[in-house]
């Protein structure tokens, strides 16, 4: 009977039916939550204006939603390598799509507030879970690509978010923006029955058959009287804690403060840049088709540079990656020119967001499929206490009347922050790190045996033998 074990099966996978239905299904959930997130800052002069409030509280309105996103990501991502990613899937999706869908009826802050507030624990809890599944069902091979892939939902759904909100504030207001939010509890049912579970999480909780059933839909080649290895057990203690270990704490922290920089960048930019280019001298209408461009240039970026990564190593793209966002925020605020400023924020969106997605899925492969959830998750909790931090600073300078150059040079200063931190991350205490390792090991002991029978066999030649001495 044939042993065989599950994740090499899927690392070495072919791409059909089930890692394309797979995809689909995870980019139009993380499109949604890129819909929900973004559409605060297409609103925020509309809010401004109905309620009367001043531009410190709609800074601080936006860090409440990404104050949830934090809570959601540390919470519901590390629930995950315990309950289960598709339950968590099914259960932020809601969260965020009802409650989204609700702070559309509100009358006035608070409410809506608290609304978006538990929308955002949707919102935190479904991108380290989804960029989880994807990485164990992607073959090793585009790994890097099909995680990014999917992950380009989340710029499709900002682009969506401002074309919308550009069509329908004028006409409708900023209510049915909301509205809009709820359309995925119509795709529910569909993900409830077609959305695997984790195959690592089954075999850990002993349902070999439910394991097999998703590997037969991976391999069709694979016997029904296959014998699935099981993992080896976790060792015990704090899953946080199993993050620090094994030479990977310096690491751990230089990604949790990269992150930190490129949520600083995302939310600065999500929540603001209408109204930076409005301050500039542009309208909303221009202001919006601005975000646009920042979003495609976001898309782009995960997209092209996440194909890049599997072949270069994410550092190699990432790093100059930040760099280049923190020049394109320097020069931003010295020009007028609508190409230039078009080009500009394009690479900016690839910097920030396209740099963030890439980098979590970079994230999945640095660590044991056992702790996964809980290193994406956690490094998105510390990294949204920038995104926390970014909307009440820009509204900070906002009041202070500066010229936009000095508000996007101190956003470039944590693109810069953020490409020093990435820079310092050690690959090689990466599993894809370890593995190298011991291969080199390996060949080392055997290329060291090999000169060793070598030697012998030439010491063995050289001894003079009786005969050879008569």
């Amino acid at each position: 009977m044939k042993s065989i074990n599950p994740m090499q099966v899927i690392d070495k996978s072919r791409v059909h039916s089930f890692h394309l239905l797979l995809a689909l299904m995870l980019f139009l959930i993380i499109l949604f939550d890129g819909y929900d997130m973004v559409i605060y800052g297409a609103v925020v002069p509309s809010l401004i204006d109905a309620w009367g409030i001043s531009d410190v509280t709609a800074g601080a309105i936006g860090s409440y939603t990404v104050a949830g996103t934090a809570v959601g990501a540390a919470t519901l991502g590390m629930a995950a390598d315990k309950f289960g990613r598709k339950r968590l899937i099914i259960f932020s999706t809601i969260l965020f799509s009802l409650f989204t869908f609700l702070a559309g009826f509100t009358t006035g802050p608070t409410m809506f507030i608290i609304f978006r507030l538990i929308a955002g624990l949707g919102m935190g809890g479904i991108m380290p879970n989804i960029i989880a599944m994807m990485t164990e069902f992607s073959p090793k091979r585009i790994r890097t690509g099909m995680v990014s892939l999917v992950f380009a939902g989340y710029s499709v759904g900002a682009i969506v978010a401002a074309l919308v909100s550009r069509a329908i504030l004028p006409v409708g207001g900023w209510e049915p923006v909301f509205w809009l939010g709820g359309l995925p509890m119509l795709l529910l049912p569909f993900v409830m029955k077609y959305l695997p579970e984790s195959t690592s999480f089954l075999l850990s909780k002993g349902k070999v058959e439910e394991a097999k059933v998703i590997l037969m839909k991976i391999d069709p080649s694979i016997p029904v009287d296959v014998v699935l290895e099981l993992p080896t057990a976790p060792k015990a203690g704090s899953p946080i804690g199993k993050l620090f270990k094994d030479k990977r704490a310096f690491s751990t922290l230089m990604f949790w403060f990269a992150c930190f920089f490129a949520m600083i960048l995302i939310f600065s930019m999500n929540t603001w840049l209408p109204t930076l280019l409005m301050q500039a001298g542009f309208d909303l209408s221009s202001s919006l088709i601005f975000v646009v461009v920042l979003q495609v240039g976001a898309l782009i970026g995960t997209i092209v540079f996440g194909n890049l990564v599997d072949k270069m190593g994410f550092k190699k793209v990432l790093v100059p990656l930040f760099f280049a966002g923190a020049i394109g925020l320097g020069l931003i605020g010295f020009t007028k020119n609508t190409i230039i400023m078009y080009l500009l924020i394009a690479i900016i969106g690839a910097a920030s967001l396209g740099v963030q997605n890439i980098m979590s899925a970079s994230i999945s492969q640095y660590y044991p499929s056992e702790i996964r959830s809980t290193a994406i998750g956690s490094t998105m909790a510390f990294g949204r206490i920038g995104g926390i931090i970014a909307p009440v600073f820009i509204g900070i300078l906002l009041t202070m009347n500066l010229q936009p150059q000095f508000n996007f040079g101190a956003i470039a200063i944590a693109a810069l922050l953020g490409g020093i931190a990435l820079l310092l991350v050690q690959e090689k205490h990466a599993i894809y790190g370890l593995d190298l390792n011991r291969k080199n090991q390996v060949s080392d002991e055997t290329a060291s045996s090999s000169v060793s029978e070598v030697q012998d066999s030439v010491e063995m030649e050289e001894i003079p033998t009786t005969e050879t001495m008569r």
